[in-house]
């Protein structure tokens, strides 16, 4: 059982993933740690998986899982956690926003004593070495807001693919997830809070990435339906039935 788990979604992108993984087996090399590197792939479209089966037969520490088909952000990260081995098992995106070196800081928070940890944009926002545009902060700013008044979610920043989990915790909540969107960031942390996980929100270095799929207004009133989901599955008792 390695000591850690590092889980990619990746969809439709061969163009940048290879030098992902060279930026994340070289980290993990260079840090000498016992640690298995996943890629889920999301249905891609290009040569994807290709790719990363030709690496996976240079480096063993790299495998791959398929997803059926496309099925979502949400879906995959699901999947890769619920397939990895490692006691800490940590989600980043595959155009590694976050530097991969960033992991030390959510590792430590775990290994600390916190059942999740949380890379954060803006709980110390100079750490942002590129922003966002105006109206992309706005949004999200906006969505923050909601998940507050919402779902109760204290945190500053609930969206950044850079998220870590003791695997006990990555089993109990990733078990109970059920959205396979976009908001299933929120979901997760609106169920730590609820089953009395400790959640700690950690500052990270981070850029604005070229190439982002998600489209603002119309990805954002999809996760606003997907919040007001999580808050019908709650009054509802859905997660009680789940978790029974």
């Amino acid at each position: 059982m390695p000591q850690y788990s590092i889980i990619i979604p990746a969809y439709n992108e061969s163009a940048r993933l290879g030098a992902t993984l060279d930026r994340v087996l070289d980290h993990v090399a260079s840090q000498h740690w016992d640690a298995e590197v996943i890629v889920i792939n999301d249905g891609s479209q290009d040569d994807t998986a290709e790719m990363v089966r030709a690496r996976a037969r240079e480096n063993p520490a790299l495998r791959l899982v398929e997803n059926p088909g496309n099925r979502g952000k949400g879906y995959s990260v699901r999947n890769g956690m619920l397939k990895a081995a490692g006691e800490i098992c940590l989600f980043t995106d595959a155009d590694l926003s976050s530097p991969i070196d960033e992991a030390n800081k959510l590792f430590a928070a775990i290994e600390a004593g916190a059942d999740v940890a949380i890379g954060s944009r803006w709980l110390q926002p100079d750490t942002q070495a590129q922003r966002q545009s105006l109206l992309r902060q706005f949004y999200g700013r906006t969505f923050n807001l909601i998940l507050r008044l919402l779902l109760g979610l204290r945190f500053k920043d609930t969206q950044c693919g850079f998220k870590a989990f003791s695997r006990s915790s990555a089993q109990k909540l990733f078990s109970m997830q059920t959205i396979e969107g976009w908001g299933f960031d929120a979901e997760l942390l609106f169920l730590a809070d609820r089953i009395g996980l400790k959640v700690e929100e950690v500052a990270v270095v981070w850029s604005d990435a070229e190439g982002t799929r998600i489209h603002p207004l119309r990805d954002g009133l999809h996760m606003m339906a997907e919040v007001l989901t999580i808050r019908w599955n709650s009054i509802s008792g859905k997660y009680s039935r789940g978790n029974s």
